[in-house]
């Protein structure tokens, strides 16, 4: 390990070999840190938190700390963060709440830019992009692959499915279904993200597949429901579709339309 000499580590914390903790900065008694991370200066790591194997943390971070919920109490909640994460100057991630799981989740690979702020009880998945100042709500779901872009808003409760595409400054007060690209205030949709899924590696026909499925949602006129019976029954044959069934069948918010 590598401590700087300005750092305070409680004795109570846990860090694995190579980890590396920079000028002035904070571990907590409860945290516990794999192998390989750096927590860069001026960095407050509190809570009952753990962090995996090789995430950069960079300056002036404040994780782990208490939800900023009125109902909070002190119960004892967790802030848990997967592998190879970077996550830029000035973030901050909250621990859980009782009323929800307990515990905020931000998986791995993750790219997060400054300021970002991830309340309590938000779960993140893997490969996802926040640009700057990009505020979670508590009780937000993000899936996998998904971009935010700067100074987009999230409303509490919302889940934004898996390759999904926001533009700057959006404003999302409704669950974003998979494949989506959408933008504004208030957020509606502009098609597929086709760009990303082809990164991704989706094949031509599953992408267009995918735009006949956004077609089907948003461009016929048909109720939800109706909508979603019509999907079904495209996804017999598609197998890329079972996501955004998956999605739009266990929407509690509504869906953006």
């Amino acid at each position: 390990m590598s401590i700087h000499s300005t750092a305070i580590i409680h004795p109570g914390a846990k860090l694995g070999e190579r980890v590396e903790v920079g000028p002035y900065s904070i571990i907590g008694e409860h945290v516990e840190i794999s192998d390989n991370t750096w927590i860069g200066p001026h960095v407050v790591v509190t809570g009952h938190t753990r962090i995996g194997r090789e995430n950069r943390i960079f300056q002036f971070s404040s994780i782990g700390e208490i939800p900023q919920d009125k109902k909070y109490a002190g119960e004892p909640t967790w802030l848990e963060i997967g592998d190879r994460n970077v996550i830029r100057e000035c973030c901050t991630f909250n621990c859980g709440t009782v009323q929800d799981v307990g515990v905020t989740r931000l998986g791995s690979d993750n790219w997060i830019m400054a300021y970002v702020h991830i309340a309590h009880d938000c779960q993140i998945g893997d490969n996802v992009t926040f640009a700057n100042n990009v505020t979670l709500a508590g009780h937000v779901h993000v899936a996998d692959y998904a971009y935010l872009g700067g100074f987009t808003g999230v409303h509490q409760f919302c889940r934004i499915g898996a390759h999904v595409m926001v533009g700057i400054a959006s404003v999302i007060t409704q669950d974003v279904p998979t494949y989506l690209t959408v933008a504004g205030n208030p957020t509606v949709p502009h098609g597929v993200n086709a760009e990303g899924l082809k990164r991704r590696g989706f094949s031509p026909e599953s992408v267009l597949a995918i735009r006949r499925a956004y077609k089907t949602l948003y461009k016929m006129g048909l109720k939800l429901e109706e909508a979603k019976a019509a999907l079904a029954v495209e996804a017999e044959t598609v197998p890329e579709l079972a996501p955004l069934l998956d999605f739009l069948a266990n929407s509690e918010r509504g869906i953006i339309r």
